[in-house]
């Protein structure tokens, strides 16, 4: 048995593992980063629009700060989020795009001048001045008051994983790809590192040490229609819950993005409308305005994908063969601006579909439907990074961290996975120095047996009638069709009853191949049995929650219900249980700095008030009142205080002060 031992192992080769091994690295830590496949392929680097902080540096950016950052991002989660994770964000995420620029991103950058935007359909002209020339630039995107995307073309996460990379090179990361992480060694108390099987020569082994954390992104890949990366899969989520001590948190909450390219899911990333692009309908009529008068095009996520369906159901969609769907037009913006900005986008449609979105009128309209795009549930943690299990932290997608809650921003993930990186770098570096090694050998020779009896007995099944391919198809047409976007009891109770049955089936398939090495259908197979695990997590999560929140839809129950429904979920599984195990963790508005309110789409009044509301706004308002002299930074204070590491506590400057 081969034993690899460092002071921390990251789990994910995405930006959020690398920024976090390299703040590892930085305090002296040794780290090892498993990674599924190369690090500059990682999902990272699908991410295109931008990277949201409050730089404020161009004329539309103007009075943007951390306060409105915090504002946006705190109605946008449907008032789901950790308000203390959502200030150490926003304050931090100016400091990560400057860092970012410092390792070589190519950021978009302010020309001084005139300047033409499409905005509302329409061109628009305005100056950025002489002080902003040369800043690094940013665009609209939905959700937010302010442009406050920064972004390198549509390009954004191709550049930042470069860049992060090459950093965590330059620091010594030990990384080593073509890994995968099938168990988590642990006592019960502490966790002690992780089981790995190389995907090459299927050797199993002990990665140990003081610290560990999963970076390992979404679970997207348990639907049939996604944005994701074919290695988004959840199967880290899984083996965490397989602990029995950390939990998961808010797996119910799954966002789909408006625009994904029909047939294939390609995102066409939200910067086609944060530029000025529109949505048709089959009539091409811009239906948007009339669902969303105020933010049109560029409301939240989970606004816009709503209305999009409701304009299907309502007959407006293109009916093919494969489904309806609407168009997008972005050639509204001009071919030169799509050829600089959005040439990934441009590429995409003409290698997919022959499409070259530059061109004038319908022969240029991109066919587009939301799709599962994002994983706003994770392996809860509290603002450290922390798990429940000792020594076990999460960041990035992978994590609940819980900044997003039910519905994420644009961009606020891209920021998420370095500004996380960051700060969990510095609390999980605070961990390794005060602590050390302490495993005995017995359970960490336990532990890989245990994995190694495991691949024995799939491989010595022999061939059956059942086939995993089958089974994980099964799983991903149960999820599509009745844990979507809108949501019902009915359709939810079913998703439930025919996963579990699902599982009953996956026990049953055996696989063809005893090889151990270099084996898809062993792979296949051990993937699956932990996607139907998590696809049960998200279904039973999404039926117990009787509510509508952000991008949790129950039809049957269409209101926010803050008086019953204001808590986070908590998922376990206990050993040999056929479901999950639900609890909840109540949000206090008492300490929250933005009380529950209307977010400003549909109608007012859709709600089910929390007793303790009227009592927090009239305090917030008092305290807002005493502090009334105070810079902002003190009345902040007041209303909410929040940690950070101290190197990041410093205040961020703007060209406006």
């Amino acid at each position: 048995m081969k034993v690899y031992y460092s002071d921390a192992i990251v789990v994910g080769g995405g930006l959020a593992g690398l920024r976090l091994a390299i703040g590892l690295e930085k305090r002296g830590h040794k780290t090892t980063l498993l990674s599924l496949v190369p690090v500059k392929r990682s999902h990272s680097c699908a991410a295109a629009g931008g990277m949201q902080a409050s730089l404020a540096n161009n004329y539309k950016g103007q009075g943007d700060n951390e306060d409105v950052h915090f504002e946006d991002t705190v109605k946008g989660s449907d008032w789901g989020c950790d308000q203390d994770v959502a200030r150490m964000f926003t304050h931090v995420a100016p400091k990560a795009v400057r860092e970012l620029a410092a390792w070589g991103v190519p950021w978009n950058r302010v020309q001084s001048g005139n300047r033409k935007a499409i905005i509302n359909g329409k061109e628009e002209i305005f100056e950025e001045s002489k002080n902003s020339h040369g800043l690094i630039n940013s665009r609209d995107f939905g959700g937010t008051k302010k442009w406050r995307t920064n972004f390198v073309a549509d390009a954004t996460g191709h550049a930042m994983i470069y860049a992060v990379a090459n950093e965590a090179i330059h620091h010594e990361v030990n990384i080593q790809e073509r890994k995968e992480v099938i168990s988590i060694i642990h006592d019960g108390k502490t966790c002690s590192g992780v089981v790995v099987r190389d995907l090459i020569n299927g050797e199993v082994a002990a990665y140990v040490a003081k610290a560990t954390c999963i970076a390992t992104g979404g679970y997207g890949r348990i639907y049939q229609n996604t944005t994701n990366a074919v290695i988004c899969e959840g199967t880290a989520h899984a083996i965490v819950l397989d602990t029995g001590v950390a939990r998961l948190g808010n797996m119910e909450a799954v966002q789909f993005h408006p625009t994904g390219l029909v047939p294939s899911g390609v995102l066409m990333t939200e910067g086609c409308r944060g530029d000025g692009g529109v949505l048709l309908d089959k009539d091409g009529y811009r239906f948007m305005p009339d669902y969303e008068p105020e933010k049109k095009e560029l409301a939240s996520r989970d606004v816009v994908s709503r209305r999009m369906e409701e304009h299907i159901r309502a007959g407006k969609g293109v009916k093919t063969p494969i489904g309806e769907h609407l168009w997008l037009d972005i050639s509204i913006l001009g071919r030169a601006h799509i050829e600089h900005n959005l040439r990934d986008v441009q590429e995409a449609c003409i290698d997919f579909l022959g499409i070259d979105p530059a061109n004038k009128g319908k022969e240029g309209w991109i066919p587009v439907r939301p799709m599962q795009h994002y994983s706003m549930g994770g392996i809860r943690t509290n603002y450290k990074g922390e798990t429940a299990l000792k020594g076990l932290f999460s960041c990035g997608e992978a994590a609940c961290w819980d900044m997003h809650g039910f519905n994420r921003l644009g961009g606020n993930s891209v920021a998420e996975t370095v500004v996380a990186g960051m700060i969990i770098s510095e609390y999980m570096a605070d961990y390794c120095d005060e602590s050390e090694v302490n495993v005995s050998s017995k359970i960490i020779e336990d532990a890989v047996k245990e994995q190694i009896s495991k691949i024995n007995e799939v491989t010595s099944k022999g061939k059956s009638k059942q086939n995993t391919h089958d089974v994980r198809a099964k799983m991903k047409q149960v999820m599509t069709e009745k844990v979507g976007i809108f949501r019902n009891g009915k359709d939810l109770k079913e998703a439930v009853d025919a996963l579990k049955e699902l599982r009953e089936e996956h026990q049953k398939v055996g696989i063809s191949s005893s090889y151990k090495e270099v084996n898809p259908e062993l792979v296949d197979y051990m993937r699956t049995e932990k996607m139907l695990k998590i696809s049960l997590c998200v279904a039973a999560g999404a039926l117990a929650r009787e509510e509508s929140r952000g991008a949790h839809t129950r039809e049957d129950f269409p209101k926010r219900d803050d008086k019953n429904w204001l808590v986070r979920t908590l998922t376990s599984w206990k050993q040999g249980a056929t479901e999950p195990t639900l609890t909840y963790e109540k949000l206090d508005i008492m300490k929250m700095e933005i009380p529950p309110g209307f977010r400003g789409y549909g109608k007012k009044g859709n709600t089910e008030e929390h007793p303790d509301t009227e009592k927090r706004l009239k305090e917030v308002e008092q305290i807002k009142e005493k502090m009334k002299d105070a810079d902002r930074y003190e009345t902040q204070k007041a209303l909410m205080s929040f940690d950070l590491p101290k190197k990041y506590q410093e205040k961020n400057q703007r060209i406006g002060g």
